[in-house]
């Protein structure tokens, strides 16, 4: 497992952050019929109660929203990606089917409002990660985003360098086919609640759809 801290400078930004990371053996498939029938019901759900403005007030949203004003970020102009996926779907658009890790990751994340982090734990460089704030000019190439200004943002660092952001993780260390151990990280900038509900929702998920035990949790503050 992983040793994860968090800075002095997230501490004083974000107080009541709490963390869990999910770490898993998995197999990813291409495509999960399963999988895709519980996010299509959540859409259905999503879409027939909720209305767009009361997106970003969902708890775990609205306190990332508040962590990205304190970290120096325009959370109107880079949303998190809880928020981001939610507002797709309000539109009317179907989500991104990549694989299933990927889909079971954006399936939580819809759930709990939580903007998630999945990795591919081999690509990961060392056995600690920091979260910090990013800094100006510093490289971070997004997922599907070419490079992307993370300065003001939350962001995990390995040994050299960021690897995710609740806005988008990095190409370097994202989740492919070939991905068989995965680290998960939820970030709680609402605090502990819901916390483990959605660690447990991760592992549940993963022993239905890749192949998995459910792997171990481990809390972080």
């Amino acid at each position: 497992m992983y040793n994860i801290t968090v800075s002095e400078e997230i501490r004083l930004a974000c107080p009541i952050f709490r963390g869990a990371a999910v770490y898993a053996e998995v197999t990813n498939t291409a495509f999960c019929k399963g999988l895709w029938e519980e996010i299509d019901a959540f859409t259905q759900e999503l879409t027939s109660t909720t209305q767009p403005d009361d997106i970003k007030l969902q708890p775990a949203i609205a306190a990332t929203r508040e962590a990205y004003k304190r970290c120096g970020k325009d959370p109107s102009r880079y949303r998190p990606s809880a928020e981001a996926l939610r507002r797709r779907l309000m539109r009317g658009l179907a989500l991104y089917q990549i694989d299933t890790l990927v889909d079971l990751i954006n399936l939580v994340s819809l759930r709990t409002g939580y903007s998630i982090g999945g990795f591919d734990a081999d690509k990961i460089q060392g056995t600690h990660l920091e979260l910090g704030i990013g800094r100006a000019d510093e490289p971070f190439e997004g997922i599907g985003r070419g490079v992307l200004n993370i300065e003001g943002l939350p962001v995990y660092r390995d040994l050299i360098g960021g690897i995710g952001t609740p806005t988008s993780d990095n190409e370097r260390t994202k989740m492919d086919i070939e991905t068989r151990h995965i680290l998960a990280i939820i970030n709680g900038y609402s605090g502990s609640d819901g916390l483990e509900e959605a660690a447990e929702m991760t592992q549940d998920l993963l022993r239905k759809y890749a192949a998995s035990n459910g792997g171990s949790i481990h809390y972080f503050l």
